[in-house]
């Protein structure tokens, strides 16, 4: 059994780990990576092995940096299997699609600049129509059941707590020799007593682990300061007449923060303000939560009991018209706008941040990881201008940064959850999808723990198991 690791190996972005076992080829996650923009086209294109010769993917969940190069890697020949949990085939069905559309739209674009300078057209990475075979081959696993995603392969999902759908997985690999060996990969790993969801569970033990490690030298505020110190955030940039601008993903976060706003309406709390959730995206996933209540923790189940609908309320207005959207950015007086995406790469929230981050009124809260190189970092180490749509626009507004909205694990959450297996049997731990400082320091902490070889695998390393 060999493991090589092509993406989010010291990096969060891209994940993807290529896995030979009993001569069959499986690809654990495919996601799209975001970074520079010469080496974001390059590594998104370009697979380091042949498309065809997979024989399945097992995917963790629908975020875009997991499930996001599917398309493509269709596109370039593979035809087999994709299995992942009920939810995330349908926020897969939405969210390759919504890809698709931007692929198509920002190719058009570039190619528009090109013919301007006599250049060929750039060819998008994927279509809609590659897309559209991809959901063709989602093949939907309950948590809990056993799958075959290759001879003398056993797969078992487990509730990952991270968003809607997402699972870690426990590979078991029968040798020839009769023996068996287990390999665990967590996915994205949750936070425990976050809303909605259910906590991460424990996939039993394994001889190694592929562990995400993205926080896994920072901790996050505790979770049950969540409330009161959004609710500060949004009082304090009110009460002074401004706007409140939340770059947010489409899936999770955005279900995370209504959920909060509409607890704090229902107590009385939540300044009267107008709240729009400025995203086709965030509208289509919304509805995708609604129909997926099986995966909602006990205290959602029993909110759901007094409140038929907790992602609505009288003063929230989700928006998919861009037209509306526009309108926002001539908006008077407080409001708070949520849009996609979360690290400001693209989507609307680039253009309510070009519209908004000179005014000292106003305020733009992060709530989720920005990784290097992106807008989102730029603003979060409060650089004193930024470049939007090729603009130098001062950073002038207020700045909030509220971790403890993360669907992360922090380093101790980690430490927490890592610590359940047994030393004794886990052999080899592999750091994945957290940026070099984040992984090493976490390696420290799981060596100081007598985890005896914690690894940290270069891009395209491989190893034995």
């Amino acid at each position: 059994m060999i493991v090589q690791f092509i993406g989010a190996a010291r990096s969060v972005t891209g994940s993807m780990h290529l896995l030979k076992v009993n001569g069959r080829t499986l690809l654990l996650d495919c996601g799209l990576f975001q970074g520079r923009r010469a080496e974001t086209y390059q590594r998104n294109r370009n697979f380091p092995f042949e498309p065809s010769s997979l024989h399945a993917v097992i995917l963790s969940h629908a975020h875009i940096d997991h499930a996001g190069n599917l398309p493509n890697l269709v596109k370039q020949g593979f035809t087999g299997p994709i299995y992942c949990t009920p939810a995330t085939a349908d926020l897969c069905r939405i969210m390759l699609m919504d890809s698709a559309h931007i692929q198509e739209k920002d190719a058009e674009f570039v190619s528009k600049r090109h013919a301007k300078k006599k250049q060929p057209p750039v060819e998008p990475l994927y279509t809609s129509e590659d897309a559209e075979r991809t959901l063709a081959q989602l093949t939907e696993v309950p948590y809990h059941t056993a799958f075959e995603p290759a001879e003398g392969v056993s797969a078992t999902y487990f509730d990952a707590g991270h968003i809607l759908g997402s699972a870690s997985v426990h590979l078991t690999v029968r040798e020839s020799s009769g023996r068996e060996k287990h390999l665990g990969f967590t996915g994205d790993v949750g936070r425990p007593n976050m809303p909605i969801l259910r906590d991460p569970e424990f996939m039993g033990n394994v001889d190694a682990l592929i562990c995400e490690s993205t926080y896994g030298g920072r901790v996050h505020a505790a979770t049950d300061e969540m409330p009161d110190r959004f609710l500060e955030v949004v009082k304090r940039t009110a009460e002074r007449g401004g706007k409140i601008i939340v770059p947010s993903f489409s899936v999770g976060r955005t279900q995370d923060i209504v959920y909060q706003m509409n607890n704090l309406k229902n107590a009385g709390q939540l300044p009267d303000i107008p709240v729009f959730v400025d995203s086709p995206l965030s509208t289509n996933a919304t509805a995708v939560f609604r129909k997926h209540t099986e995966c909602f923790d006990a205290e959602t189940q029993a909110v759901m009991k007094k409140d038929d609908d907790v992602f609505g309320f009288d003063r929230l207005t989700y928006i998919r018209d861009a037209e509306e959207s526009k309108a926002l950015n001539d908006r008077k007086g407080p409001c708070m706008i949520i849009a996609a995406s979360g690290m400001c790469e693209a989507g609307r929230i680039v253009h309510h941040l070009y519209n908004n981050i000179g005014n000292p009124l106003n305020t733009v809260m992060i709530v989720g990881y920005q990784a290097e190189h992106t807008l989102g970092r730029k603003i979060v180490e409060r650089n004193p201008e930024v470049s939007i749509f090729g603009e130098v626009k001062p950073l002038q507004c207020e700045v909030a940064v509220m971790n403890s909205f993360s669907a992360h694990a922090d380093r101790n959450e980690l430490l927490e959850y890592v610590g359940k297996f047994d030393r004794a049997a886990l052999h080899d731990i592999f750091l994945v999808h957290g940026d070099e400082d984040q992984s090493a320091k976490f390696q420290a902490a799981l060596t100081e723990r007598k985890f005896s070889r914690v690894h940290i695998p270069q891009r395209l390393e491989m190893f034995e198991m």
